[in-house]
């Protein structure tokens, strides 16, 4: 029985598997909580990689390839390489290690990973953390990029209303039905169905089991016969969607990182209120 049922289990990694492989070369371990939290204890040998302030409101072609090209220096410049098996962590299996893993998987990095549960679970299991850090090593980084992990906003506006694909939107109630704007307009992409993403993940923060996960999605229509296109407000919460859906095996979901602040700052494009 593969790990909590999952079809893609190798996309996570439990607390016990990450303490085996600790110090391994071939291991690149990263961090991607705030400074303050990383620097009052983080696993030994984790480098620091904040993604949360960097975000992309354009994703016209140009616009998005110049700035994931960005990110990929960004990660090269941290010792992330293709010759490595990257794991992002966070405190829970949150949206940031989602984050960092959806960009490595876009940018054709093949053996990326999440630490389930995050530093709660490695702490709960009595491991160590660490005040030490030193400096990374920068890595190998030639990007091949896979443009069927994200979906861009020309794209998207082509595909409305097309039944072999999904629109999933995984931000707050308040968001989804209009009660609340954080763009221009306040509202969703029209068609869309809406899982918060934090029902992918159970009480303590870790990855709900496959059968739960299936459930969830599938009582609303998420099939696997389906394009599933994930977004929020700036593809942050969107990635660990994402995450999940890749982890159940679904063969084409993709990130929208432009998400509600590229979509609903665009008056030119259909929005539909909820009610």
């Amino acid at each position: 029985m593969s790990y909590k049922g999952f079809s893609n289990p190798q996309l996570l990694m439990s607390p016990q598997d990450l303490k085996k492989r600790l110090g391994e070369p071939s291991l690149c371990l990263v961090d991607t909580r705030a400074t303050h939290e990383y620097a009052t204890g983080h696993i030994p040998g984790a480098i620091h990689l904040d993604f949360f302030n960097i975000s992309l409101a354009d994703t016209r072609r140009k616009v998005f390839d110049a700035f994931m090209s960005m990110m990929g220096y960004l990660m090269f410049s941290r010792g992330i390489s293709f010759d490595k098996t990257v794991v992002f962590y966070e405190n829970i299996a949150g949206m940031r290690a989602a984050r960092g893993f959806w960009f490595c998987e876009y940018l054709g990095l093949k053996d990326v990973r999440v630490l389930d549960d995050g530093l709660a679970a490695w702490t709960k299991a009595g491991y160590p953390v660490t005040t030490e850090c030193t400096a990374p090593e920068r890595g190998s980084f030639d990007t091949e990029p896979q443009p069927g992990r994200h979906i861009g906003v020309e794209e998207l506006k082509s595909v409305l209303g097309h039944r072999d694909c999904v629109i999933l939107d995984v931000r707050n109630a308040d968001e989804y039905h209009g009660r609340v704007a954080r763009a221009a307009r306040a509202g969703a992409i029209p068609g869309a169905v809406h899982i918060e993403y934090k029902h992918n993940l159970d009480e303590s923060g870790a990855f709900k089991t496959a059968a739960q996960l299936s459930a969830l999605y599938e009582g609303v229509g998420v099939t696997r016969d389906k394009s599933v296109i994930c977004y929020c407000q700036g593809g942050y919460r969107s990635a660990l969607t994402y995450l999940a859906l890749r982890l159940l095996g679904y063969p084409d979901v993709r990130n929208y990182i432009g998400s509600w602040k590229e979509w609903g700052d665009r008056t030119d494009l259909p929005i539909e209120i909820f009610g």
